[in-house]
């Protein structure tokens, strides 16, 4: 195998995160669609301002975009539909680490540094999240990264989630590289958090909709304390039918724009063999075969909090993501992964090496605004993935369609919940 010179890996590399911004910045994420509140659909609670985890000060978020290619399923070609979410805790300011705690509703899926995490309650490094099948390399490129940027101690043990993009992506021809790690946590920052068919969830379906990377964050005031709580998730779970907004049974109303397959293609992986063909499509689906069933694919959910809270209350905060993930009609069916993650960037220096630290603490008997600022803040992330993610084409001509603004509007409006 051929060295590349490390200028010519330099300048590869470069362009890389070049084509990451472009990526990220392009018509495909549609930033500029409307979110939950854009379209007076106002769940309970009062969010930040910026209503996205990057309310909590401090806190970045980077994504590399991969989108390359369109037609027939060539493994290790494309069409590539798939990218990597990089969350710093603190920034780039900073390796200092953060109390944390994970929990899990339904475990097919992957989570790695989470048993040292249960161990110690401590996060020591950035979280980042890919597809199911570049966990491995996002690992390894972060333990490089972190190395590389003094931010490694001995052995790290980073933390890397997925959710599966398969449908849409040659998730087989392992498209995500190092350099799209370091892009990804290079180009972290703070501000406003692109959505949609971006990073790790480019290539995502929520409740049979086009998914992808949501986020929303609460407010919480405890005596004159004013705190945060904010939540990023990338959604890739769910069944049309269950689906709901604010109550509302949305799945119920909306049955149409389901999954299917374009320009009379015919799916190359036996388990996509029943998708329809798409409206005024020639058939392209063979024989009558059911098409996959519901409750396919998995949910990544990321909770930070300015609180100072402890692993052990950071841990009830985690479990309360599922209440916001059911609210949506999600229900840790079997073949779902649904992994959660929450730390406070609170106490910082609270992690000693040797010695005595010193720590703040809320009290147990103030945290229950923050269990319902958590379920809520889940909801309304996992809605702005949905509404930020626009249509997408990706394998076979295997098709996602957006959850349509107008049509959710005019279901949430029947309902009286639409706040004008």
């Amino acid at each position: 195998m051929k060295t590349i010179p490390m200028r010519a890996r330099r300048t590869l590399y470069l362009l890389t995160l070049f084509a990451a911004s472009l990526a990220a910045a392009s018509p495909a994420d549609a930033q500029e669609r409307a979110r939950a509140r854009d379209l007076g659909i106002q769940l309970p609670g009062t969010p930040g301002p910026l209503n996205a985890i990057t309310d909590v000060a401090g806190l970045q978020v980077g994504h590399t975009t991969l989108i390359q290619g369109d037609g027939r399923l060539v493994r290790g070609q494309g069409p590539v539909r798939t990218g990597v979410t990089a969350i710093l805790p603190r920034g780039h300011a900073g390796p200092d680490s953060v109390f944390a705690a994970w929990f899990t509703l339904n475990g097919n899926g992957e989570m790695t540094g989470t048993t040292w995490i249960q161990e110690s309650g401590v996060l020591e490094g950035p979280v980042l999240i890919t597809n199911t099948h570049s966990v491995g390399v996002v690992r390894d490129a972060t333990i490089d990264w972190m190395s590389r940027n003094g931010r490694a101690p001995i052995f790290a043990l980073p933390v890397v989630a997925e959710t599966f993009d398969g449908a849409l992506n040659d998730d087989l021809g392992f498209h995500v590289r190092p350099e799209h790690v370091f892009a990804a946590l290079d180009s972290a920052r703070g501000g406003r958090v692109p959505e949609g068919n971006v990073g790790g969830g480019t290539g995502m379906i929520c409740h049979q909709f086009k998914g992808g990377i949501g986020t929303a964050s609460r407010r919480v005031t405890v005596g004159d304390s004013v705190y945060t709580v904010g939540v990023l998730v990338q959604c890739n779970y769910g069944g049309r039918r269950p689906f709901r907004v604010d109550g509302v049974p949305v799945g119920e109303a909306i049955t149409d724009l389901r999954p299917c397959m374009a320009g009379g293609q015919r799916a190359s992986r036996p388990w996509l063999a029943g998708v329809p063909a798409c409206a005024g499509d020639p058939a392209s689906a063979a024989g009558d075969v059911a098409p996959p069933r519901e409750g396919l694919g998995s949910i990544i959910v990321v909770v930070a909090t300015d609180a100072p809270l402890l692993p052990h209350q950071l841990k009830r905060m985690a479990t309360r993501v599922s209440l916001g993930v059911g609210r949506m009609g999600g229900f840790g069916e079997n073949s779902s992964g649904d992994i959660f993650l929450a730390f406070s960037t609170a106490n910082r220096g609270a992690s000693v090496s040797e010695g005595v630290g010193t720590l703040r603490m809320l009290s147990n008997e103030e945290i229950n605004p923050f269990f319902s600022a958590t379920a809520y803040a889940t909801e309304e992330a996992i809605l702005n993935a949905m509404l930020a993610a626009a249509t997408m084409t990706g394998a076979d001509g295997f098709r996602v369609h957006a959850l349509p603004h107008d049509r959710l509007v005019e279901v949430m409006r029947r309902h009286h919940r639409i706040r004008d």
